[in-house]
């Protein structure tokens, strides 16, 4: 017991020295790159081998620990990271040769870091680390990369191609303070404000809890950048209540899921994967922003025009008065907690300042604000559970990214992203439509069971130079790879945050992740709006008309296809109606103008004609209710 306190001790006391390194360094800026990465990695490291050698207890009393050997590949692995630094402070003075045994040691780090990517990360993200250095070692004649062993040590541990590569330099410098950022929101208690305001406006409208989940499950992924984190934070609370409110378990799960989902593709945060398509494409963060609000706003309409329709099925209304969340004249104030630095953030970005510098000022307003309004969050237990949180989240993503890094610099070594794009540009030939289904599947099976950080950067790097020789603008294009990426953790068979979100209202995972499928189509749907109806990014050469044009479409689309799904509008539709408006959506959607015209003036008197349909059921049935009175 004594060793598994001193564990956990050290590792929390790594996990605050992570956090405070990483304030400093969004706020000072870097003093020495090697020194930076080093003591970033190492910690990362640390906290990963001694979160596993933690004693863990599985039932009847039983205890189970691989203390010692975590314990010990702990230690090898602070050796490898120090002889690491060594090499390159020396390197910095006068040149070395690197001999055998450091390659050697090269490798070890490496794998190292692919095992504490596989505990934390399942088996899918070690499928793709393990495969991408098979290709890489492979002869040629085998189809290979045909690799020297010892040159891609060299280079995936030895220079800032790999290991030590811009995944991870991006992230140490730039997203570790936003981490941070959602720690001490989250610890302080702004967050429970924040969904309770979410409940609070939307109670009146039917099926109130479910669009509660989407706001505040918005709000939470936007700060968090994890959806299944989001799930298993807010869902615990949100998906009972949708139950409760008479829906569905797989459809409440589904709701969290989709909702959770979307919080990294909603600005101006967006999961911090924005800072890392700033730094991939040289688009700036703040058009980047800009380029995401309309999509976003989009996803999260369909969503809300989603969960209304189901509503009108069950026949769900809205939440009792009586259970109505009311907001306070101190929930008012304590929400400013979130605003203020979220206001910052924006600010000092306008001001033409770093994105890290945005982070550093906004995290000095959160907790000022924070201490001000949240009292419980004044005690120093409370401080310390903000650091510690934090940096455990810190380390994992450090982890995550170090592997990435020896991805992506395996297929700038091999060149294997140009054989990708050449190979669809093959079996496409020159439709376009084709193409981008190709890239699509290949970015949902990229992304099943990998953080949305690490699928887009694989994703940039082996689909991005297939969109771009399509003659796709580049915000397009990753713009189409990031909402892929994203949608990847709720398409089956993997589906990671419809599984983490089923336990928690009792349904069947599976069914879950068709059901969040089903909610999602928009997001579906959007991807391939970047590329025939680029005028919703707002980027150079947009038209309001384009904008409008655009909107009216997508959003009479969803209606049709929302409704046409669920086989349900003011009343149940019959089979040929689903599918006709399915059809016409399909329609409105293709990019020439007359089908669209067409599509859409069908599709307008269709819904005109079931509305009419509607008032004369109602007159029917309350002229039977009088009738019945009067008898």
């Amino acid at each position: 017991m004594r060793l598994g306190l001193s564990i956990k001790i050290t590792r929390d006391a790594c996990a605050g020295l992570l956090t405070l390194f990483s304030v400093f360094v969004a706020g000072f800026g870097i003093f020495d790159t090697t020194i930076v990465y080093a003591t970033m990695v190492t910690l990362g490291g640390l906290i990963g081998y001694l979160t596993l050698a933690e004693p863990r207890d599985v039932g009847s009393n039983k205890i189970i620990s691989f203390d010692n050997l975590h314990i010990i590949l702990a230690v090898i692995f602070i050796a490898l990271i120090w002889r690491w630094a060594t090499i390159m402070l020396e390197q910095e003075s006068y040149f070395i040769f690197i001999e055998r045994p450091d390659f050697i040691f090269g490798w070890l780090g490496i794998a190292m870091l692919g095992y504490l990517t596989y505990r934390f990360f399942g088996i899918p993200m070690l499928l793709v680390f393990a495969a991408t250095i098979f290709y890489a070692l492979l002869p040629d004649e085998y189809g290979g990369g045909d690799l020297n062993w010892e040159s891609l040590a060299d280079r995936q541990w030895f220079t800032t191609d790999g290991v030590f590569g811009r995944p991870l330099q991006v992230v140490s410098t730039t997203i570790l303070i936003f981490i941070v950022f959602g720690g001490v929101l989250q610890t302080s208690g702004a967050g429970g404000v924040l969904l309770k305001m979410a409940f609070a406006a939307t109670g009146r409208i039917s099926g109130g809890p479910a669009h509660a989940s989407i706001v505040g499950s918005a709000i939470f992924g936007m700060m968090s950048g994890a959806a299944i984190a989001n799930v298993v934070s807010t869902g615990v609370f949100t998906i009972p209540i949708i139950k409760r409110a008479g829906f569905k378990a797989k459809f409440a799960a589904a709701v969290e899921a989709t909702a959770s989902t979307g919080g990294q593709i909603m600005p101006p945060v967006m999961g911090v994967v924005a800072f890392i398509m700033a730094d991939v494409t040289g688009i700036s963060y703040l058009s980047i922003v800009v380029a995401a609000i309309i999509p976003a706003i989009f996803y999260y309409l369909s969503l809300f025009l989603v969960v209304l329709v189901e509503c009108r099925k069950e026949g769900i209304g809205p939440t009792p008065i009586e259970k109505r969340e009311i907001i306070t004249r101190k929930d008012w104030l304590q929400s400013l907690a979130f605003w203020l630095p979220l206001g910052t953030i924006i600010g000092v970005l306008l001001a033409g300042r770093t994105a890290q510098n945005a982070g550093f000022y906004a995290l000095i307003v959160a907790i000022v604000t924070c201490l001000a309004l949240f009292p419980k969050f004044r005690s120093p237990t409370k401080w310390l559970e903000a650091i510690i949180v934090s940096g455990k989240t810190a380390a994992t993503l450090l982890i995550i990214v170090t592997t990435v890094g020896v991805v992506i610099g395996i297929v700038n070594m091999t060149g294997i992203g140009l054989v990708f794009a050449d190979i669809i540009r093959t079996l496409s030939g020159d439709n376009l439509f084709l193409a981008l289904i190709m890239v699509m599947l290949g970015c949902l099976i990229m992304g099943m069971g990998v953080p949305s950080v690490t699928a887009y950067l694989i994703l940039a790097l082996v689909m991005g130079p297939v969109l771009e020789n399509l003659g796709i603008a580049k915000i397009s294009a990753h713009m189409f790879m990031l909402y892929f990426g994203v949608l990847s953790v709720i398409t089956p068979p993997v589906a990671l945050a419809a599984f983490a979100a089923a336990p928690i209202a009792g349904s069947k995972p599976m069914e879950t992740g068709f059901e969040a499928i089903r909610l999602a189509f928009a997001g579906f749907i959007i991807p391939f709006m970047f590329i025939y109806y680029p005028d919703i990014l707002i980027i150079d050469g947009y038209t309001i008309y384009g904008l409008v044009w655009a909107s009216v479409c997508f959003l009479l689309a969803t209606w049709m296809i929302g409704t046409g799904v669920a086989r349900f509008e003011h009343m149940k539709l019959p089979i040929w109606e689903s599918v006709l408006r399915v059809s016409l959506a399909i329609a409105i959607l293709i990019p020439e103008i007359w089908s669209t015209i067409i599509g859409g003036l069908l599709a307008i008197i269709l819904v005109y004609l079931h509305a009419q349909q509607n008032k004369q059921q109602l007159k029917k049935t309350k002229g039977g209710e009088k009738n019945e009175s009067v008898k």
